[in-house]
C-alpha cells in the first residue's frame, strides 16, 4: 500500500477487495491517478499488461492472456478513476471521457487480437472487388456519446460493408458473415465473460436490428433495408449517440464509416419537419411521461432514482435530444452527440434561454457525479439512492454534505429545476391532442417499459389498475410479443395501427366479464394480434371499428375454443361487422345454392379447397357468435353445425366427381351415410365425422372408380390447406371396420348387416347399436333411402332380452376399459352413471322393442326416445325425464368445457351427484 491512504479503499468496498486481492495494486492506482488519464496512458498501460500475460515473448496472445490484460487494466483504470473523482481532482467530463476512452481502447485491442487470430484460420475478409473488409463496431447509447459512467454496460452494433468471402488460410474461405460473426462473438466473449479477474464491460447487443432475434453482424445493404422498411422511431433516438467505436485509420475502416454516416444521417434526420416528425415526438413525450409516471410509482426501496425518476438523468438527456429529432435534419450543428453539447448549441440558437442552459448543466454535472459515488460502492449498475442510513452517512460525506438530509435538500433543489425545465421544453403544443390519452395505463403498459428489466413490479401494478388481478402471464405474454421479431418486423403503418389496437384492448379490459378471466381474455387477444400483425388490412379493421374490437374482445373472453379458431382463421373478422348477416335465420339450401356458384367460378381445384374451408368456417363462427350470444341451446347448436355439415359434404362430393377424371356418369350414385356425433345430430364444434361410404352401380368398374374417388373425396375433406383444414374423418365404422373396403357396394352392405351369406362376415351387435344413431348425410338421395330401409330392416329384428342385454354389458365394460380416468374428477362421458350408459341404455331398448314401436326406429336423439320409451310403458315419465335432464346437463357442461379448450370433460363429482346416481340406479334395474 501507498503511505498515504486511498480514498477509493476508504469508501469503496469494490476497490478495498481489489487491493486485497493484487499486491501492487495500489502503487499503481497511486501513480495512474496523479495526473488524469489520456488515453495514451491506458494504450501504453495496456501494452504493458499485454505484455506480461504473454510472458514478455512477443507471440500473439492467447484468448485468456488478452482477458487477463483487459480485466487488470479495467481494474486499475475504474480505481484510479475513483482516486481522481473522490479527490475533486477529476470533473465529470474526465470520468466519463476516461470511462468512454476505457471502453474503446479494450474494444479496439480485443478486436485486433480475435481478427488476427481469425484470418490466420481463415484469411482475410474481402468484399465482391477484392477490397479488404473489416468489421465496425458502433457504439451506442452512452458510449457513443462519450458519456459513460464508472459501471455502465456498453451497447453495441456491429456491421460490415458488403458480403463476400475470405481468402482462406490454415482453414477453407467462409463467407464474410460467418467471419465477422465469429470475430463478435469472441470480442463479446473477451470483454463480458466473467473470469478470475473479474470482467471488463457487459455487453448489450439488442439495440441491433431485430434485436435478439437478428443476425448477430449486418452489412450495410442489410441495415439501409431495415432502416427504410422496418426502422422504428425509437431507433432513430437511438442513433443519434451512434458512431464506430472500433479503429479508424486502415482504408476499409475509413469506408466503412463514410457509408455508415451516410445511411444513418438520414434516417435520424429528417429534412422537414412533417407530420411524422411530429408523430414521433409525440410518441417520445408519451415514453418519457409513463416512464417517470412507472418510477414515481415504484416499491419505497427502489423509489428514489436519480436517472429514471421525474426530475433525473434521462429528463435531462431527451430535452436535449428533442431538439436534435425536430431540427437537427435543418440545423447541422445539433448533430453532436453529449448531452451538454446538445443544451449548449440549443441556447447558443435561442431555442432556451442562457440560463435554462446554466441550470440544466449544473444539474446534470450533479446528477453524473452523485450516480458515480452510487456506483463507485460496490461497483454496481445502480442509480437508486440508499436506504441503509450508514449507507446514507457515507454517500453524503463524499458528496461534501454535512449529512443526508442536506444532501437530499440539494438533490431535490436540482430535480425541482429539471422537472421544471423538462415539462416547458416539453409543452402542450409538442404533444397535441392526444397529449392525455398517452398519459393512459394502457398506453404505459404497451409501450417501452417492456423492453426494460427490472419493470415488472410496476408493469403489473399499472395491469392491476386496468382490472387484471392475474397479471403476471398476461405480462410475460406482452413482453415477449413487444420483444419478438415479428412485431419488430411490421411495417410503420402497422405497427402503429398494432399498437392503437393493442392500447385499446387494454384500456377495455376494465369492462370484461368474468373479471377472473380478464387476463386470459387480453392474453389470446394479443395472440390474435400477433397472428394478424402482417395482415394490414386485419389491422385496419380493428382500428377503424371498434365495435369489431368489442365484440373479439367478448368472443375472446367466452371460450379459449373459440380464440383459438379465431387465431386461427382471422378473416373471420369480417363476420363481426355484419350485425344482419350474424341474426339471419341459417338457410342450408341457400348457403349450398351461393357455394356451388363460387365454386363454379373458381380458377383452379387449390382455390376451390380453399373456398369450402373459409365457407364452412364462416358459417361455423355464425353458429358460434350466436351460441355464445345464448340464441342458440346446446341442442340447436349441434343442429345446426350437423345440418351445416351435410351441406357442405353435398356441395364437396358434387365439385370432386366434377374434377374427377375417372368418373364415367354426370351424376356419381354415391352417398355418404353419418354415424355418431353426426348421425345422432349431436355434432359439436370440434367434432370428427363418423361416416361410412356406400355406391349402388351396376358398372363392372364401379368398386374401383368410387374406391379411387372415396380416398379423393377424404383429401379434399382432411388436406390441410392455407385456410385450413375442413373435417376430421373417421371410418373406422365401415363394414369390417378398418380392414375393410373404403366404399362398400348398397347390396353388400344389407348382407353384412342382416347376416346373410358368410357368418364370420356379419355385423356385431355394437354396430348394429351404432345403427341407432345412423342417417344418410349426403350425396344420392335414393342410396339414403335404401339405406334407411336396411336400418329398418336391422333394427326390427327379432332379438332375445338376455343376450342382448349380455352383450350391451359386455360392450360398456370394453368401452369403459378403453377410457380410464385416472383423476378425482367425474368423466362425463365414459365415466358409470354418465353420456355413454344413458346412450346404451337408449340403444338397447331400440334394439329389443323397436319391432314392436316403430317411433323407436326414429333417429330424433337420445332425449326424444326416452320419452318415448316411457311412452311405450319400459320407464315411468317421471324417470325419462329425470335421466333426459342428466343427459341435456351433461351436454351442456361437455359443451362449456370444449368451449373452454378442454379435451376431456370432466367436473367435480359433486356437480352432477344427483344425476349420476339416478342413470346408475335405471342401469342397475335394466340389466342389474
Amino acid at each position: 500500500m501507498t503511505d498515504t491512504p486511498l480514498l477509493s479503499a476508504s469508501y469503496s468496498r469494490y476497490a478495498a477487495r481489489a487491493y486485497a486481492a493484487r499486491p501492487g495494486l495500489a502503487e499503481q492506482v497511486a501513480s495512474l491517478a496523479a495526473e488524469p488519464l489520456a488515453r495514451e496512458r491506458i494504450v501504453a498501460r495496456l501494452d504493458a499488461l499485454c505484455a506480461q500475460a504473454g510472458g514478455g515473448s512477443g507471440a500473439p496472445l492467447t484468448d485468456d492472456q488478452l482477458k487477463k490484460a483487459l480485466r487488470q487494466l479495467r481494474v486499475e483504470v475504474i480505481c484510479a478513476v475513483m482516486e481522481r473523482d473522490l479527490g475533486r481532482m477529476a470533473d465529470v467530463g474526465e470520468v466519463t471521457g476516461t470511462m468512454t476512452d476505457l471502453a474503446e481502447v479494450a474494444i479496439q485491442r480485443a478486436l485486433a487480437v480475435v481478427s488476427a487470430d481469425l484470418e490466420t484460420l481463415f484469411g482475410e475478409p474481402r468484399g465482391p472487388n477484392g477490397e479488404r473488409l473489416t468489421l465496425g463496431v458502433v457504439g451506442m447509447g452512452k458510449l457513443g456519446g462519450r458519456e459513460l459512467n464508472v459501471s455502465s454496460d456498453i451497447d453495441l452494433i456491429f456491421v460490415y460493408e458488403d458480403d463476400g468471402e475470405t481468402t482462406g488460410g490454415e482453414r477453407s474461405p467462409i463467407a464474410t458473415q460467418d467471419f465477422f460473426t465469429r470475430v463478435g462473438k469472441r470480442l463479446i466473449g473477451a470483454l463480458s465473460d466473467v473470469t478470475a479477474d473479474g470482467f471488463v464491460f457487459r455487453v448489450d447487443m439488442r439495440l441491433r436490428p431485430n434485436g435478439d432475434s437478428g443476425p448477430l453482424v449486418c452489412s450495410l445493404g442489410m441495415l439501409e433495408e431495415y432502416f427504410y422498411v422496418q426502422g422504428r422511431e425509437w431507433e432513430r433516438y437511438a442513433w443519434i449517440k451512434g458512431r464506430i467505436v472500433s479503429e479508424e485509420e486502415s482504408e476499409s475502416a475509413l469506408r466503412l464509416v463514410s457509408q455508415l454516416e451516410a445511411l444513418v444521417k438520414p434516417f435520424v434526420y429528417r429534412r422537414y419537419l412533417d407530420f411524422g416528425v411530429i408523430g414521433a415526438i409525440r410518441s417520445l413525450h408519451a415514453q418519457i411521461r409513463q416512464e417517470a409516471q412507472r418510477r414515481a410509482r415504484m416499491r419505497p426501496d427502489k423509489a428514489d432514482d436519480i436517472k429514471l425518476g421525474r426530475g433525473g438523468i434521462r429528463e435531462i438527456e431527451f430535452s436535449a435530444q428533442v431538439f436534435q429529432l425536430i431540427r437537427g435534419g435543418q440545423d447541422a450543428g445539433f448533430r453532436v452527440r453529449p448531452t451538454l453539447a446538445v443544451l449548449g448549441y440549443a441556447a447558443a440558437r435561442g431555442l432556451i434561454a442562457p440560463e435554462v442552459c446554466t441550470d440544466l448543466t449544473r444539474a446534470y454535472n450533479f446528477l453524473r457525479e452523485l450516480e458515480h459515488r452510487l456506483q463507485y460502492r460496490d461497483d454496481a449498475q445502480t442509480h437508486a439512492m440508499p436506504v441503509d442510513p450508514a449507507e446514507r452517512a457515507a454517500l453524503a460525506g463524499v458528496m461534501g454534505s454535512s449529512d443526508y438530509a442536506a444532501l437530499m435538500e440539494t438533490l431535490n433543489a436540482y430535480r425541482d429545476t429539471v422537472e421544471r425545465q423538462f415539462d416547458q421544453i416539453f409543452a402542450d403544443k409538442l404533444n397535441g391532442e392526444n397529449g392525455r390519452a398517452e398519459d393512459s395505463a394502457a398506453a404505459w403498459v404497451w409501450s417501452s417499459v417492456l423492453a426494460e428489466d427490472g419493470a415488472d413490479d410496476e408493469l403489473l401494478e399499472r395491469l392491476n389498475e386496468l382490472g387484471i388481478d392475474d397479471a403476471a402471464p398476461l405480462l410475460v405474454r406482452l413482453r415477449g410479443l413487444w420483444r419478438s421479431s415479428r412485431y419488430a418486423g411490421l411495417p410503420e403503418k402497422s405497427r402503429e395501427r398494432f399498437d392503437t389496437v393493442a392500447q385499446r384492448a387494454l384500456e377495455a379490459a376494465r369492462t370484461l366479464e368474468p373479471r377472473a378471466r380478464r387476463g386470459d381474455t387480453l392474453a389470446r387477444m394479443f395472440d390474435l394480434l400477433d397472428s394478424v400483425g402482417r395482415r394490414g388490412a386485419y389491422l385496419a379493421l380493428l382500428t377503424e371499428y371498434p365495435d369489431a374490437l368489442s365484440r373479439v374482445l367478448k368472443v375472446l373472453g367466452a371460450s379459449r375454443w373459440a380464440a383459438g379458431y379465431l387465431i386461427r382463421h382471422p378473416q373471420l373478422l369480417d363476420e363481426l361487422l355484419d350485425d344482419e348477416a350474424i341474426a339471419t335465420p341459417f338457410d342450408w339450401p341457400e348457403f349450398s345454392r351461393q357455394l356451388r356458384a363460387r365454386l363454379a367460378a373458381a380458377a383452379d381445384v387449390e382455390q376451390q379447397m380453399d373456398l369450402l374451408r373459409h365457407a364452412h368456417q364462416a358459417e361455423v363462427f355464425r353458429i358460434l357468435l350466436n351460441d355464445l350470444a345464448g340464441r342458440l341451446s346446446v341442442e340447436h347448436m349441434s343442429d345446426r353445425l350437423s345440418e351445416l355439415a351435410d351441406a357442405v359434404l353435398d356441395v364437396t362430393i358434387e365439385t370432386v366427381w366434377q374434377q374427377f377424371s375417372k368418373r364415367h356418369c354426370d351424376v356419381p350414385r354415391f352417398a355418404a351415410i353419418a354415424y355418431g356425433k353426426l348421425g345422432g345430430k349431436e355434432l359439436g364444434y370440434a367434432s370428427d365425422l363418423d361416416l361410412i361410404f356406400l355406391y349402388d352401380d351396376q358398372d363392372e368398374r364401379a368398386s374401383e372408380i368410387y374406391a379411387m374417388f372415396a380416398r379423393r373425396l377424404i383429401s379434399w375433406l382432411t388436406t390441410a390447406t392455407g385456410a385450413g383444414t375442413l373435417f376430421d374423418v373417421d371410418l373406422r365404422l365401415r363394414p369390417n371396420g378398418e380392414s375393410g373396403l373404403l366404399v362398400t357396394d348398397l347390396d353388400a352392405f344389407r348382407r353384412y348387416q342382416l347376416r346373410e351369406g358368410d357368418a364370420a362376415n356379419t355385423a356385431w351387435v355394437w354396430e348394429h347399436q351404432a345403427l341407432t344413431r345412423a342417417r344418410f348425410s349426403a350425396g344420392d338421395a335414393a342410396i339414403g333411402q335404401a339405406f334407411e330401409a336396411i336400418r329398418v330392416q336391422v333394427l326390427t329384428t327379432p332379438r332375445d332380452a338376455a343376450p342382448l342385454a349380455k352383450e350391451i354389458v359386455e360392450m360398456r365394460q370394453r368401452v369403459g376399459d378403453g377410457h380410464p380416468n385416472r383423476t378425482e374428477l367425474f368423466d362425463l362421458k365414459h365415466d358409470r352413471g354418465g353420456m355413454v350408459d344413458i346412450e346404451f341404455l337408449v340403444q338397447y331398448w331400440v334394439l329389443l322393442h323397436a319391432a314392436q314401436d316403430a317411433e323407436l326406429i326414429r333417429n330424433t336423439g337420445n332425449i326424444a326416445l326416452l320419452r318415448e320409451v316411457s311412452r311405450f310403458g319400459l320407464m315411468s315419465e317421471e324417470e325419462a325425464d329425470t335421466i333426459g335432464s342428466a343427459y341435456r346437463l351433461y351436454r351442456k357442461l361437455q359443451h362449456q368445457l370444449r368451449l373452454d379448450g378442454m379435451e376431456v370433460a370432466r367436473v367435480e363429482p359433486e356437480r352432477v351427484e344427483g344425476e349420476r346416481h339416478a342413470v346408475l340406479a335405471l342401469w342397475k334395474r335394466v340389466f342389474g
